[in-house]
Formats: C-alpha cells, sequence, structure tokens
C-alpha cells in the first residue's frame, strides 16, 4: 500500500513537473548508494549478535524474570546504541520471538530513539552542554515511564 501510495505521489509530482521529479529521484537515489553500506553494516552486526548471543542469555538479562535489571540493562544499550528505526523495530520482533518481555522491549526502542549518548558531541555543539544533558536526562526518564506503562498494559507490572 505505501509503495502504491508512494509511486501515485511520484506520477502526480511528474506531471506537475517532470525535471524537479527527475532531479529528486536522483538526489535520493545518490543518498541511498551512499547510506547503504553502513546500513548494510549495522544489519550484519545484528544479525551477528543475535547469532553469537545465546537464547538462553538474552532471556536472563532481559526476558520477562529479568525485572528491573533487565529494564535498566535495556535501557543503557538503547541510551549507547546508535541504530535506526528501520532496523530497531524488527529487531525488537526477533527479540520479542525469543522472549524478551514488552516492557525490556519498550525501554530498549524508546531509550534508542530518545537519548543519544553516541551523538552527544555533536547535539552539545549545537545545543550546548547543559541543554544536551538535561535533554538526555528528561528522555531517559520518560522511557522508563513509558517502559512502565507497557509493562502495566501488558500485565507485565502489576500494581499493588
Amino acid at each position: 500500500m505505501l509503495y502504491l501510495f508512494t509511486l501515485a505521489i511520484i506520477i502526480i509530482l511528474y506531471i506537475i513537473d517532470s525535471q524537479k521529479t527527475i532531479n529528486g529521484i536522483k538526489i535520493g537515489l545518490k543518498k541511498l548508494q551512499k547510506n547503504i553500506p553502513t546500513f548494510l553494516n549495522l544489519i550484519i552486526l545484528v544479525a551477528l549478535a543475535l547469532y553469537f548471543i545465546s537464547d538462553k542469555l538474552i532471556i536472563k538479562y532481559l526476558g520477562s524474570g529479568s525485572g528491573i535489571t533487565g529494564v535498566l540493562l535495556a535501557s543503557f544499550l538503547g541510551s549507547v546504541t546508535f541504530m535506526p528505526g528501520f532496523i530497531a523495530f524488527p529487531l525488537t520482533g526477533v527479540l520479542l520471538k525469543k522472549g524478551v518481555s514488552y516492557t525490556v522491549i519498550a525501554a530498549f526502542t524508546t531509550t534508542l530513539m530518545l537519548v543519544g549518548i553516541v551523538t552527544f558531541p555533536l547535539e552539545k555543539r549545537f545545543l550546548g552542554i547543559k541543554i544536551t544533558i538535561l535533554r538526555n536526562i528528561i528522555c531517559f526518564v520518560v522511557a522508563l515511564i513509558v517502559s512502565a506503562l507497557i509493562g502495566i498494559f501488558y500485565g507485565e507490572v502489576i500494581i499493588k
């Protein structure tokens, strides 16, 4: 459905201004060609990591019984990992099939998308060190709240 929608938009834009559309497609293809090696390397690294890390180890530290330790570990891993969403979300699907809880997956993906330890040096140049630290702390807290809410919603965290 998304491909059909994209194709329809391209056709409409081509009818409106064919030269701009062709130029835009060329620019997009050049950027894709430039970034594909990086994305392929990330996919390969994730696949190798999942191959060499046993399911038992994943379940032990990130599974349903891992509790707050699993959430904090996943939050830490998400905070220090630099990975685009189109790789992260399929990875979480694999982790879910291996028995990782929704709470832990929420902690991982939310910190992965919101907290930027790897990008900290670049971010502090643009925002300043105080704002960068504050933003990362707030995002980390928000990620833990989201994780807890997901856990409550899926019945993994019980409020007494």
